[in-house]
C-alpha cells in the first residue's frame, strides 16, 4: 500500500497536474497556431500545425528546465512583450496575403508559431516546472501527452475561424493583452510599477490590445497597395 500511495503522489498526480496546466495554458498557443496557418492551403495547414506544435512543445520542455533562471532575468519580458506586439500586428495585417510561395509561407508560419510560443511560454512554463517537482521524465511525459490536445485545439480553431473571421481579430487582441501584462511584470520595472503606478497592471493589457488592433487592422488598410 505504501509503494502504491508513493507512486500515486510522486508520479500520477504530478503527471495529471502537468497535463492539466499545459491544457489550460495552451489556449493562447492554439490561437497563434491557427492564425499563423489560416492562409495556407489545407494540406499545408496540417503540416504547419503538426510541425509547429511539435517543435513548440520540445522548445517548451527545454524552456521549463531553465524556467526559474529565465523568469528572473531583467528586460527579458519587456523584449518578449515587444515581440508579441509585432507578431499580433503581423498576423492581423498579413491575413489577406495570398501571393507568398506556399513552401516559404509554410516555413514562415512554423517560425511564427515557434517565436510566439517561445515568448508566451516565459510565464507559462513556471507552472509546469512547479508541477514536475524537478523530474525531467515527468516534464517530458506530461508535455508529450498534451501535444495531440494542442494540435486538436488549433485544428478546431481553424475551422471556426473560417466561419467566424471575427475570431482572428480576437486572437490578435489576445496577443496584445498578454504582451501588456508581460511587460509590467518584468523584474526590471515590476517593483516601480507596484509602488508608483499600480493601475498599469490593469491598463497595460488594454493598451496592448489597442496597439495590436489599431496597427494590425487600421494602419495596414491605409498602406498603399503594391
Amino acid at each position: 500500500m505504501t509503494s502504491i500511495s508513493l507512486s500515486l503522489t510522486d508520479f500520477w498526480i504530478p503527471l495529471l497536474q502537468i497535463i492539466g496546466v499545459n491544457i489550460v495554458l495552451s489556449g493562447d498557443n492554439a490561437v497563434v497556431i491557427a492564425m499563423a496557418a489560416r492562409s495556407l492551403a489545407p494540406d499545408q495547414q496540417k503540416k504547419a500545425i503538426f510541425w509547429g506544435s511539435g517543435a513548440a512543445i520540445v522548445m517548451r520542455i527545454l524552456l521549463t528546465i531553465f524556467a526559474v533562471k529565465l523568469l528572473v532575468l531583467p528586460y527579458l519580458k519587456l523584449v518578449g512583450a515587444a515581440l508579441l506586439l509585432w507578431i499580433g500586428y503581423s498576423l492581423l495585417a498579413g491575413g489577406d496575403d495570398e501571393e507568398i510561395d506556399s513552401s516559404d509561407h509554410l516555413l514562415t508560419a512554423i517560425k511564427t508559431i515557434l517565436l510566439a510560443d517561445l515568448v508566451m511560454s516565459l510565464d507559462n512554463v513556471i507552472g509546469v516546472a512547479a508541477a514536475a517537482k524537478g523530474s525531467t521524465f515527468l516534464l517530458v511525459a506530461g508535455l508529450a501527452i498534451s501535444i495531440p490536445l494542442v494540435i486538436f485545439g488549433a485544428s478546431m480553431l481553424l475551422k471556426v475561424m473560417e466561419r467566424f473571421p471575427l475570431i482572428i481579430t480576437v486572437g490578435g487582441g489576445l496577443l496584445g493583452w498578454i504582451a501588456g501584462d508581460m511587460a509590467v511584470n518584468d523584474p526590471a520595472i515590476k517593483d516601480w510599477v507596484d509602488t508608483t503606478v499600480p493601475h498599469l497592471h490593469e491598463a497595460a493589457p488594454v493598451l496592448g490590445v489597442l496597439i495590436v488592433l489599431v496597427t494590425g487592422k487600421f494602419l495596414s488598410k491605409s498602406s498603399p497597395a503594391e
